[in-house]
């Protein structure tokens, strides 16, 4: 079952990058590494698929993923670097302080003394 779904999504994610790979090519859309854009929101969705939803997750997961559509919009034109970065800092700052929310639980490593 397991294997089933590692040649789901690994299939998934070729025929992303291929597509928008080729629709940049033939200049449909920007031109865009997406790649690179890919790779950050696979980072942040392996965070929850891994480790499960908690405190530690929830931040690296929305790091990784608003970085990841915040790179394609740099990409495209829409941001400049710029803003990209304080976007990502503040954002950042952000999710640590929702993760403060006792609606979202502890990592199974750390343990309440």
């Amino acid at each position: 079952m397991q294997q089933d779904r590692t040649s789901l999504i690994l299939g998934l994610l070729l025929v992303a990058v291929g597509g928008g790979w080729l629709l940049g090519s033939l200049g449909f859309i920007p031109s865009v590494d997406w790649a690179w854009s890919l790779g950050l929101a696979v980072v942040g969705f392996l965070a929850i698929v891994l480790s499960g939803f908690d405190k530690v997750s929830f931040v690296v997961a929305g790091f990784f993923g608003l970085a990841s559509v915040l790179s394609v919009l740099r990409q495209a034109g829409v941001m400049k670097l710029e803003v990209e970065v304080p976007v990502l800092v503040l954002a950042a700052g952000l999710l640590l302080i929702a993760a403060r929310s006792e609606a979202i639980p502890l990592p199974r490593w750390i343990h309440k003394g």
